[in-house]
């Protein structure tokens, strides 16, 4: 087949995707007012947690940026009360690579916050081609995107039944629709495939649905939540020639 041809419908299939991709973005216009409600994001000094702090800020709520990077939360925090005139935004320091700094982070919370009413678990990290071990001998990918989420999660839930309405929100992926192998009794035998970090977003979705089960959907209910391609840092993670090969993609095709 003719090079320039394939060139060709290459560029053809790319524009027939990309206006599809523009033509089905859905965005949040929601105005439902905050004021008086807490709200909790992880990861939420980058990338679509930042935005989600943003947004709660915009509309009254008490925003807790739960980060790890002090320097760069504290950053995010200014521009979200510079941007929304919404003092009330505060910086709490996790590192979901620990246990310890999970228990720790909860702690801290329950004495600053006499209420919780929206827990967004939005942290994540790729880590195509590595293979690290947390100081809890956990891999880091399942650690960081399930399993301290899962901790963080069950040990705030008495926090958020003193609220009415809670709602806990787990960001998920679409890699978990092809995520295979995933075996609940080798969940620590992930080897730095991007396969792992579909089986992360899968258990993340099967928890969600574990939590509708066991809560009572009158104090707190749980969704799993798929915002589709978009354009973040996560892939910052990942070696060279992958990241390099991301940043076309993200530019032209994830949202931003």
């Amino acid at each position: 087949m003719n090079i320039l041809f394939i060139i060709f419908i290459l560029i053809i299939s790319s524009i027939i995707i990309k206006i599809y991709l523009r033509l089905t973005i859905v965005k949040c216009n929601s105005q439902m007012c905050l004021i008086g409600k807490t709200a909790l994001i992880t990861g939420a000094n980058t990338g679509i947690g930042y935005e989600i702090a943003l947004d709660f800020a915009k509309r009254g709520a008490r925003v807790i940026l739960a980060c790890r990077n002090e320097q760069k939360a504290n950053e995010a925090c200014r521009k979200i009360i510079n941007g929304t005139g919404n003092e009330n935004v505060v910086v709490k320091l996790i590192d979901l690579s620990s246990f310890a700094s999970v228990r720790a982070f909860v702690e801290d919370v329950k004495k600053s916050e006499d209420h919780l009413n929206i827990l967004v678990n939005n942290a994540a990290v790729l880590e195509v081609g590595l293979n690290s071990l947390t100081e809890d001998g956990n891999l880091l990918v399942m650690q960081v995107n399930y399993f301290s989420p899962f901790l963080l999660t069950v040990l705030l839930t008495d926090l958020m039944r003193k609220s009415k309405s809670s709602r806990i929100i787990n960001l998920t992926s679409v890699m978990a629709r092809v995520a295979h192998g995933f075996n609940v009794n080798k969940m620590g035998n992930a080897v730095g495939t991007l396969n792992d970090y579909g089986i992360t977003k899968l258990c993340m979705i099967l928890f969600t649905i574990e939590l509708a089960r066991r809560l009572d959907e009158r104090e707190i209910t749980t969704y799993s939540a798929d915002p589709g391609l978009v354009n973040t840092e996560i892939f910052k993670q990942t070696p060279s020639n992958m990241h390099n090969l991301a940043k076309f993609f993200k530019r032209f095709f994830f949202k931003v």
